[in-house]
């Protein structure tokens, strides 16, 4: 069996794998499992030489990074924080209109005088007076909330990677503030956590990205300009 002329990349569970399968529907091809439900390998209808790759959210970004595969479906928040070199790799072809998640700076309610990143400087110099150490902040983004933090000119922080659920930090006195993803604010304000007037660092949904470094024969630029044209009609 020959190779496939082009590769896609699609998450491999949770919506948005249920999302990206509604879309390839919309477009008119319809995504299947190749063999076991639960495999990992599958197929467009009607383009026969498309191969689909399910794998992690995450795991998009690298594959698409080391030209792996040709296209992928992914957060661009996964994007951005995974990637120092994102545009000499990966071309964003199109937003797709689901995965919508903000990436933020959040610190307690009770911090009545800061509303602004430039508040946090102020804080963190009291704070270190105080406690003889930086403000902490709690984050998976670690590469987002450093170029963020950096832009804002706020340096007195150190960052606290989360492995659990990041705005319970603050509460549990393992953290400060938070950089952490939100889509309705409602996890936020359950744990009496704000969101920085200021402190929007990304707006994030899913992308239809292309591989620059990947293998673009003529035959794998016609199917992308055909799968993109079905996406964006």
């Amino acid at each position: 069996m020959s190779a496939p002329s082009l590769v896609i990349a699609v998450p491999s569970k949770g919506r948005l794998k249920e999302q990206a399968a509604s879309l390839f529907e919309a477009a008119g091809y319809t995504l299947r499992v190749k063999g076991h439900e639960r495999g990992y390998r599958g197929q467009l209808d009607g383009l026969p030489d498309v191969a689909v790759e399910y794998t992690s959210a995450a795991e998009i970004v690298h594959q698409l990074r080391a030209g792996r595969v040709h296209l992928g479906i992914t957060g661009e928040d996964l994007v951005r924080e995974s990637l120092h070199d994102v545009d000499s790799r990966i071309e964003f072809l199109a937003p797709l209109g689901f995965g919508h998640a903000d990436v933020v700076v959040a610190v307690p309610e009770c911090w009545l005088d800061v509303s602004r990143m430039a508040d946090l400087e102020d804080v963190a110099e009291q704070f270190a007076r105080s406690h003889g150490r930086g403000l902490r902040v709690a984050t998976k983004y670690m590469n987002l909330t450093r170029r963020y933090f950096a832009q804002k000119g706020v340096t007195g922080y150190r960052i606290v990677e989360s492995v659990g659920a990041t705005e319970a930090t603050p509460a549990t006195g393992t953290s400060e503030l938070i950089v952490d993803i939100t889509s309705t604010g409602t996890t936020l304000k359950a744990n009496h956590l704000k969101v920085l007037e200021d402190g929007l660092i990304l707006k994030s949904q899913a992308h239809l990205l292309a591989a620059k470094r990947a293998s673009w024969d003529g035959r794998a630029k016609e199917l992308k300009a055909a799968i993109l044209g079905a996406l964006s009609g």
